[in-house]
């Protein structure tokens, strides 16, 4: 952390609110990407993600105290865990008991479960076909791409979605899932080939660098 973040952070403990709103702008382009890339699509055009980011910065102006109480993480990490706990109740508010509807039992314009993250990022990569020839497999290709991506490890389909689609660092995304940053970045290199090699067997995609984040 440069000198100027760790001087706003210790004007916050000592109770300057405006700290928090400088240090929120400066992480606001990455929550925003989280919301995006996590929100339920059924919740798009009812919900919109300044308004996520506007609640979950009073969530963590409520429960700033917590953070200097013990300070086990990065700033930065710990406004994204309130931004993901402030999108999970947005969920619950507004989607109640669907949100145990599976991915595959919904269609991919209508949404899925919001923390499947094989949903998430199959929805992104499936989205980006927009030639009239492509989507009318997008589909098809969405639902290849769930299974396929449903097959892979877990925490390595996560690591892969916080680098690409998040665009973290490999420093944050290690510290956001608790293992060291050789192992995150060894996870990331597997996932994106493993994703490659899913791409190169569905239409309407040759390498991965054509899909976008």
């Amino acid at each position: 952390m440069d000198s100027d973040s760790e001087t706003l952070l210790e004007r916050l403990r000592n109770g300057d609110e405006a700290s928090l709103a400088v240090l929120f702008s400066r992480h606001r382009e990455k929550l925003w990407r989280l919301v995006q890339f996590r929100l339920d699509p059924r919740l798009r055009g009812r919900v919109d993600a300044d308004d996520v980011l506007q609640e979950a910065y009073l969530n963590a102006a409520q429960r700033v105290r917590h953070f200097f109480e013990k300070p086990s993480m990065s700033f930065f990490v710990w406004l994204r865990l309130i931004v993901d706990q402030t999108l999970a109740d947005t969920h619950r508010r507004h989607l109640g008991t669907r949100l145990r509807d599976a991915g595959r039992e919904v269609r991919i314009d209508a949404g899925g479960h919001p923390h499947a993250t094989s949903t998430s990022i199959a929805i992104q990569i499936a989205g980006s076909l927009t030639s009239p020839s492509q989507a009318a497999i997008r589909e098809e290709t969405y639902r290849q791409l769930e299974e396929a991506l449903e097959s892979m490890d877990p925490m390595d389909r996560e690591v892969l979605a916080l680098r690409h689609f998040e665009e973290l660092s490999n420093g944050e995304v290690a510290e956001v899932l608790g293992i060291q940053e050789k192992a995150a970045s060894i996870r990331y290199v597997r996932a994106l080939r493993r994703l490659k090699g899913i791409l190169t067997r569905l239409p309407g995609f040759s390498d991965l660098d054509e899909v976008k984040p």
